[in-house]
């Protein structure tokens, strides 16, 4: 049944065999992040054949090239480890952003993961006709650069949610002169010291770039343009997210957020006061509904109340050196860190209008958003972090091992039966 799909695709595509291509006798995996890895090992681990693509030269490339230097695991390491193997146990209850990486590399070495590394999919179709999605890269070496195909029975879309920086279009920004840099290219608050620095954003980025900057001696103003949660990241010794989790076990949705609001208004006070106005949806059914995480304090919040970090309303405008507030207050700043986030890059590549919404995200909302049509899957866009995409990968990996099994299965009773009738006809 394959290949007579394979010639079905060759006879369409008459310059098919003119271009350097593959069949990949299993999925093609597209982003070799946790995401990625997560599933091409629980596929390893069912015995399914995969090819894992990643358009850098690194695994986990969000991680290892876009994150400062202070970065930690805001939550407990039990709800960061990917299926399979869990962290070691001498790691801290938050590991850094260094053993972080180092998990991710010996979980890819554990699992034999090889990666085709600066291969940028350029784009990928399902061929109704032959039944195989055509997977087009660019594979990068030096200099030079080769267009390669894949094809393939599944593929599965591991870019994440953060596969591209946003950078916003604000006025009089091209105009301030100063160094502007978005948070993915913000390493670490030395190179600011003694300066005047605008953080626009109060994410958990946004808030722990402003902290940075404090400790080396900087002075942030913090951009907080709408509402926002900021949770302490334990309460009573234990975390926060941990109580989340098992009070939601016994206890609606609508209940724990209001039990989580108590419990962050007795350990971190009124922080309106500050500036910091809290949403009137509930942290954990805003993270559920719009993928807003709520703000882990680890320190930034002393800081504001202490003046150290200047917390200010929205954006009008940029000037030379300058910028002006919507309040129409003028600050004089010498440099900009836009802490705006980031988006799904799936729109770009991914031709397909059904699975995917126009921003890249799954239609289906969690935990029905990790399977489309025709072998289409989805691992990390559930908005629930690395618990999230392990969930993915393990259901992704079973199914995928129980369509290639049976296809297996058939393949071989096709091939048994065929060899019978030679024999038979043998004998005449």
């Amino acid at each position: 049944m394959t290949m007579e799909n394979l010639f079905r695709l060759v006879d369409q595509d008459q310059d098919f065999f003119q271009r350097k291509w593959t069949l990949v006798n299993g999925p093609v995996i597209v982003g070799a992040g946790p995401s990625g890895l997560a599933t091409a090992a629980c596929l390893k681990e069912q015995g399914v054949p995969f090819v894992v693509l990643e358009r850098t030269d690194c695994i986990a490339s969000l991680w290892q090239k876009r994150t400062y230097d202070r970065l930690k695991l805001h939550l407990p390491k039990q709800f960061c480890q990917l299926p399979k193997l869990p962290f070691p146990e001498d790691f801290p209850e938050y590991p850094t952003k260094r053993q972080f990486i180092d998990y991710l590399e010996s979980y890819a070495k554990h699992f034999d993961i090889n990666p085709k590394f600066n291969e940028c999919v350029q784009a990928a179709r399902y061929d109704e006709t032959s039944g195989f999605w055509r997977v087009k890269t660019i594979v990068t070496s030096g200099s030079n650069k080769t267009e390669f195909e894949y094809v393939c029975r599944s593929l599965v879309v591991a870019t994440g949610e953060n596969a591209e920086c946003v950078l916003p279009d604000i006025e009089g920004l091209s105009e301030f002169g100063g160094e502007v840099i978005h948070a993915c290219d913000y390493k670490s608050g030395e190179k600011f010291k003694g300066q005047k620095v605008l953080v626009v954003g109060c994410g958990n980025s946004g808030v722990e770039v402003s902290f940075d900057l404090c400790n080396h001696n900087a002075s942030p103003s913090m951009v907080v343009r709408s509402s926002v949660h900021v949770l302490p990241r334990e309460i009573f010794g234990k975390s926060t997210f941990e109580l989340a989790v098992l009070m939601m076990k016994w206890l609606p949705l609508w209940l724990v957020d209001k039990l989580m609001l108590i419990l962050a208004w007795l350990m971190l006070g009124n922080i309106e006061k500050y500036g910091l106005k809290r949403p009137s949806t509930g942290p954990l059914e805003l993270k559920n509904t719009k993928g807003k995480t709520p703000v882990i304090d680890i320190g930034a919040l002393e800081k504001i109340r202490s003046g150290d970090i200047n917390v200010v309303p929205g954006i009008k405008r940029f000037s030379r050196g300058q910028v002006e507030l919507v309040n129409g207050e003028k600050l004089d700043i010498d440099s900009v860190v836009l802490a705006t986030g980031y988006r799904s890059n799936v729109p770009s590549w991914l031709q397909e209008g059904e699975f995917f919404t126009k921003n890249g995200y799954p239609k289906a909302s969690f935990p029905h958003g990790w399977k489309g049509k025709a072998g289409l899957y989805a691992a990390g866009f559930t908005r629930r972090g690395l618990s999230g995409a392990s969930s993915d990968a393990m259901r992704i990996a079973q199914d995928i091992a129980q369509v290639f099994k049976d296809e297996t299965k058939q393949l071989r009773m096709r091939t048994v039966a065929r060899h019978r009738r030679c024999i038979s006809l043998s004998q005449f």
